[in-house]
């Protein structure tokens, strides 16, 4: 009996542990994206962006979602894709205005898509 109840305790442990290090490494990974869609989000404003960068932060973007595969649904991830390839595609063509749109966008879903992950009451029931 008391060998169950500190397996038990045990594995409890190791769920929270689990828990709390998979919320601490998305909100850093999207932490830094949101970092580089801060950066790009001002030059597009200033309309001095270029097709290179946005396909920097697609770069970086690209490093994190073969990480946070584990942790956020594909759908999610494809969802940021799709922002950020059609932000990539107005930045080409010039439409400066159309991108600022979808960077804003991009910047909404990296500081609430963690959050939508987290370890919280509402996400629980």
């Amino acid at each position: 009996m008391v060998k169950g109840i500190c397996y038990t305790l045990a594995a409890i442990a190791v769920s929270l542990g689990l828990f709390f290090f998979s919320q601490w490494y998305m909100n850093k990974q999207f932490e830094e994206f949101s970092q580089a869609l801060d950066a790009l989000y001002t030059k597009v404003e200033e309309k001095t962006a270029s097709q290179e960068d946005g396909y920097a932060v697609k770069t970086l973007w690209a490093e994190k979602k073969s990480k946070l595969h584990i942790f956020v649904p594909h759908n999610d991830i494809s969802y940021i894709d799709y922002w950020l390839n059609e932000a990539c595609g107005l930045l080409r063509n010039g439409e400066y205005e159309l991108a600022l749109g979808n960077v804003e966008v991009l910047k909404e879903i990296a500081k609430n898509l963690p959050d939508a992950y987290s370890i919280r009451l509402e996400n629980v029931f």
